[in-house]
């Protein structure tokens, strides 16, 4: 397969924007790990990242925000043959749809998680998100951010899951390799993406993030020392940060499974 193969159309997003490179990244995972396009489903949250589904030519499904990643977890679970890759913003990810995070975390479907992280809501004028850094001046917050931003990676170790990651969409042939470990991942994997808003975000930049970003040299195994780096105020570890290796439960089917018997246990 060829990145080609999984893509379609013109991006409209502004020019610059790090969600082009998402795009490249995902459709060049999806390739070297030779998926066929017809096994893939993307769910998409409203927002800038969301539009990438109108661009790429696997299964799509536009969900409300913040609940993309529920409706992902529910098509994983009934038909688990298919890749499934549910997509937000830091909004939607982090604000709205938080506690499908956390529980996704704790029954661990294979389902991954890429959150596009520009610390705005910036398809709507660039509001504060949950992510936005304390004295950030926006729309929203003329005289600054008075609360401390949620820190996603730190909540998604604290809960539970077994794959956590962060990349940067400044340097695409990394951010392709975590996706692809990602998707191999057996369990529930969130990558936290750092994605520059060039046109609303004038202080977290290409740049900015350049000078703070460092890359890890292999993923912790356990939870306290994956800890410790998500707390890293001074710089900003891209990379695996915790891959859980020992047996943890995973909320799977398997393909004699019959979905009709699960329902009637839970009805």
């Amino acid at each position: 397969m060829e990145s080609g193969d999984y893509l379609c159309g013109t991006p409209t997003w502004c020019p610059g924007c790090g969600n082009f490179s998402i795009r490249i990244a995902l459709s060049q995972a999806l390739a070297e790990l030779n998926l066929l396009p017809k096994d893939v489903l993307l769910v998409a949250d409203v927002g800038c990242g969301g539009n990438e589904n109108n661009w790429f030519k696997t299964y799509v499904f536009h969900s409300l925000h913040g609940r993309s990643l529920p409706l992902a977890l529910g098509a994983r679970i009934a038909n688990p043959k298919l890749t499934v890759i549910a997509q937000a913003g830091d909004g939607g990810a982090y604000g709205e749809g938080l506690n499908h995070l956390l529980h996704a975390c704790r029954i661990n479907v294979p389902v991954v998680y890429l959150v596009h992280n520009n610390q705005l809501y910036s398809l709507t004028a660039g509001q504060a998100s949950p992510t936005t850094d304390v004295s950030s001046k926006t729309v929203s917050t003329p005289a600054g951010v008075s609360e401390m931003p949620v820190n996603p990676i730190a909540l998604a170790i604290s809960a539970g899951a077994s794959f956590v990651a962060r990349g940067f969409s400044g340097d695409i042939v990394h951010l392709k390799e975590l996706l692809k470990k990602a998707i191999l991942h057996r369990g529930f994997a969130l990558v936290d993406v750092l994605q520059p808003c060039i046109t609303l975000n004038k202080v977290n930049t290409f740049d900015w993030y350049k000078q703070r970003i460092y890359k890890l040299d292999k993923p912790e195994r356990d939870r306290i020392s994956a800890l410790k780096f998500a707390f890293d105020a001074d710089k900003l570890p891209i990379g695996v940060l915790l891959e859980e290796t020992r047996a943890v439960p995973v909320f799977d089917l398997s393909k004699e499974a019959d979905v009709s018997v699960l329902m009637k246990e839970f009805s």
